[in-house]
């Protein structure tokens, strides 16, 4: 459960003595120097390519500690660019923003990013149980005639897609990947993208979680290809609860399914200005985060 929900949300960080690098649906991230970034999750939440008004109690902090776990945990198969997460740690000119960057931040290693993004599918879902109902394919790649929605592919498929600064990512095939990084990266980020997915996998569905898909960012550092930006997340995964899952027909999750199918039910036209969320819903999806947390690691966040 939460601590307390009436604590204020961190929508936007402030930290005017850094530059800005980049501002994301959820991440701010800065410019420490010229080997390092400070990336900060924030409790924004975004449905159909727009962040809403209204931000989800701890979010950001969730969605930090996730990754900072499997950093940790897939160590052994690949380097990450974390440097560390403990304020004491940081700079001494950041340790002021203690109260912004308390558990919801990382000290990271800069990297040169692969403009592709890595995705991974292990059941057929989303985009691609659509592109499939209508192809017999998912990103070039021909599967059974007979698959029904939510079910497990018979091996998990690497399915690319091209990064989008707005809107939706594009869904690309292999051959395509490869004209954009060359064969050789390609061929090395697919089989690092699956090596990681099944070790994941495994491991989530001993703690009771199905990792239906999920996506990865990787850039070179001195040490090579590099496990950058966030890990296993619900926002960058499809998380299903084991004991309730279903084939042939859409699974119940622990990701922002919540918050959409909210705004499903307003009505709302999918443009500008996005609606805030009422406190139930922002309540209600707050705890999903938390829940996959303690799933996941068998802590609970401290409040």
């Amino acid at each position: 459960m939460i601590s307390n929900l009436l604590d204020p949300v961190l929508l936007q960080t402030d930290i005017p003595e850094l530059q800005l690098h980049a501002s994301g649906k959820v991440r701010d991230v800065y410019t420490v120097n010229e080997r390092q970034l400070l990336f900060v999750a924030t409790d924004r939440i975004s449905a159909f390519d727009y962040i809403l008004a209204t931000g989800i109690p701890q979010k950001g902090r969730v969605l930090t500690q996730i990754s900072l776990f499997w950093f940790d945990f897939l160590a052994d198969l690949v380097p990450n660019h974390l440097i560390t997460a403990d304020i004491d740690a940081y700079p001494a000119s950041l340790r002021n923003y203690a109260d912004q960057l308390r558990g919801r931040s990382m000290l990271v290693e800069r990297a040169e990013m692969f403009p592709v993004e890595c995705v991974v599918r292990g059941y057929i879902s989303g985009s691609a149980w659509k592109e499939y109902k209508a192809t017999g394919a998912v990103c070039g790649i021909q599967l059974p005639p007979s698959l029904k929605e939510s079910e497990a592919f018979p091996e998990p498929i690497f399915t690319p897609a091209t990064k989008a600064v707005t809107g939706h990512d594009e869904n690309i095939s292999f051959a395509q990947m490869c004209k954009i990084v060359g064969v050789e990266t390609a061929s090395h980020l697919r089989d690092l993208t699956l090596r990681i997915y099944q070790k994941a996998a495994g491991y989530a569905r001993q703690r009771g979680i199905i990792m239906a898909d999920t996506k990865f960012e990787f850039g070179r550092t001195a040490r090579g290809i590099t496990l950058a930006d966030e890990v296993l997340t619900p926002d960058s995964s499809r998380f299903w609860p084991a004991d309730r899952y279903a084939p042939g027909r859409a699974q119940e999750s622990y990701d922002k399914q919540y918050v959409r199918d909210y705004l499903e039910h307003i009505h709302w036209n999918k443009q500008p200005p996005a609606p805030g969320l009422p406190p139930e819903v922002a309540r209600r999806t707050s705890e999903k985060y938390l829940e996959a947390y303690f799933q996941l690691t068998g802590h609970r966040l401290d409040g």
